[in-house]
């Protein structure tokens, strides 16, 4: 009687109860790299059109700062009206180096060649960019109305990113709007409250003397009501955030060289 050839390795895998620990093993294995690539589709599929709502979320928040978003306008068209810049912070001076349309400020401030390390770092950003996107808005009859400059600095929990408004002039505020942060909700994050942000429009930054003088805090600084904004009740932390961001990226490690310039009319 000739010899059973010995079964192979599925045959045997096969045989074994269906709660074996091999199969039960296996089973959660496949399943794990089934969701897996799921997963790994979906995200490389959608990648597009999460870069496309990242752009469009950005041109809503300009717009929003400036002013000029209403519920049901087409964001694309409104936001034509502005003209995106690279701006040199350390000449203050537009540079053509770069497609502003494509310049990404936050890789820049990543890129050794492009950015510096701060030594005073009151924002608490570690490194800042030598170069950012700014967005020229011309009212209709093309004379400068708005620069959009945008600004970042870290609160109590999370850095926040965002954007202020200034007036022709270099020294008016039109409004203040952080499009991204993680503060805590009911008390830091009430940065988005449409109140609070209401608060910035008519604020100066500058006083007579040239110093710069717009202060977040309870009371109102020597430089008067024009250069005040309201802390945040509860949120000590994220309003010292806010107006040490504030006060660095307006002063002369930020945008004091380009705002001089707006000032005496050479924008």
């Amino acid at each position: 009687m000739s010899e059973q050839a010995p079964k192979g390795f599925f045959a045997r895998f096969k045989e074994l109860p269906v709660d074996s620990t091999p199969k039960t093993i296996f089973v959660a294995v496949t399943l794990c790299l089934f969701c897996s690539m799921i997963v790994s589709v979906a995200a490389v599929s959608l990648r597009p059109v999460q870069e496309a709502n990242k752009v469009r979320d950005k041109q809503v928040n300009i717009l929003q700062v400036a002013g000029l978003y209403e519920d049901g306008v087409d964001v694309a068209e409104a936001f034509a009206a502005f003209e995106p810049r690279v701006l040199e912070l350390a000449s203050g001076d537009f540079s053509a180096d770069f497609d502003a349309t494509t310049f990404d400020d936050r890789a820049a401030a990543d890129d050794p060649e492009l950015s510096r390390e701060l030594v005073e770092d009151p924002a608490s950003i570690g490194r800042q960019a030598n170069f950012v996107t700014v967005y020229l808005l011309n009212d209709d009859a093309g004379n400068l109305d708005k620069v959009i400059l945008p600004l970042h600095g870290y609160g109590l929990w999370s850095t926040l990113y965002g954007f202020i408004a200034v007036e022709e002039n270099g020294n008016d505020i039109y409004g203040l709007q952080f499009y991204s942060h993680a503060e805590t909700p009911g008390l830091g994050a009430e940065v988005d409250n449409p109140r609070w942000k209401s608060l910035w429009n008519g604020k100066r930054l500058h006083d007579d003397t040239g110093t710069l003088a717009i202060t977040v805090d309870k009371t109102a600084p020597a430089a008067g009501a024009d250069f005040h904004i309201d802390a945040l009740a509860g949120a000590t932390l994220t309003s010292r955030g806010v107006d040490n961001l504030v006060k660095f990226w307006m002063g002369e490690e930020g945008y004091a060289t380009f705002l001089a310039k707006l000032k005496e009319g050479a924008v």
